[in-house]
């Protein structure tokens, strides 16, 4: 019992995490722990920046709630996609940040090889199709994703970020949003460098003597430095108007 009360002070302590770095408003957003056969998750319904232990549910691998006075968040069933696909994974992070979001929004992947930590701990990410939130249509839209990668954007709605452990799950999506930022900046400067294909190579060599276990990311198309999530458009902008969308994102960022 120590321990349940030990993983879902974690959760509480990650939900007020992501509340004040702004990955998540009002009650967006979900946390989930899972523990052998057994789920913790966060309830419906409630501000992740205000939780407390009780309002922390524990449900099994197909959903049926074990306890808990309140119900399971109504997106469920993708942490459960997730833990019933990868039996290395025991932490999932659901939350949408600001430039994540706004990549899923725009119906961009990050497939870019623009940063060399992206590439060690994610690879990249990739984007599911839109599916309505608290269905189990977005588990479905996820399925063919999460064998192969470790963060995913989903279409119009936010991102989702799963580990080992519930703080390698976070740590992987504030990496996803702080990604995203780099390229927004990036991609209003004008132009994306990617890693080239020999350092990527070095890359994936460190990523293997790391035991980064995931499948060859290459073999997928990802990485990918031929522009193929559409960044590669052209856009034209005047000087004035192009201080004026730097300096909106540096206010940002204060």
């Amino acid at each position: 019992m120590r321990n349940e009360l030990l993983r879902k002070q974690q959760i509480v302590e990650i939900g007020q995490w992501i509340y004040t770095r702004g990955f998540i408003s009002s009650t967006d957003g979900n946390i989930s722990y899972r523990e052998g056969d057994e789920v913790l998750v966060t309830a419906k319904g409630l501000c992740k920046g205000r939780l407390t232990t009780e309002d922390i549910v524990k449900t099994d691998l197909q959903g049926n709630q074990l306890a808990g006075s309140r119900e399971p968040s109504g997106e469920i069933s993708m942490h459960l996609e997730v833990y019933n696909n990868r039996p290395d994974i025991n932490g999932v992070v659901h939350a949408h940040p600001v430039y994540a979001t706004a990549f899923a929004v725009a119906g961009l992947s990050i497939k870019k090889p623009i940063l060399s930590e992206v590439v060690l701990s994610l690879g990249c990410i990739p984007l599911a199709e839109y599916a309505t939130p608290t269905t189990p249509e977005l588990a479905v839209a996820l399925r063919d994703y999460i064998p192969h990668y470790n963060a995913i954007l989903l279409a119009n709605h936010g991102a989702l970020a799963y580990g080992q452990t519930l703080l390698e799950a976070y740590y992987r999506m504030e990496t996803l949003e702080h990604t995203a930022h780099i390229a927004t900046i990036a991609r209003i400067l004008g132009k994306e460098t990617v890693i080239s294909n020999e350092n990527l190579d070095k890359l994936f060599a460190v990523r293997e003597k790391y035991g980064i276990k995931t499948p060859d990311l290459r073999a997928l198309g990802c990485p990918s430095t031929t522009g193929s999530d559409g960044s590669n458009e052209i856009y034209t902008v005047s000087k004035s108007e192009l201080i004026q969308l730097i300096q909106s994102v540096l206010e940002k960022t204060k």
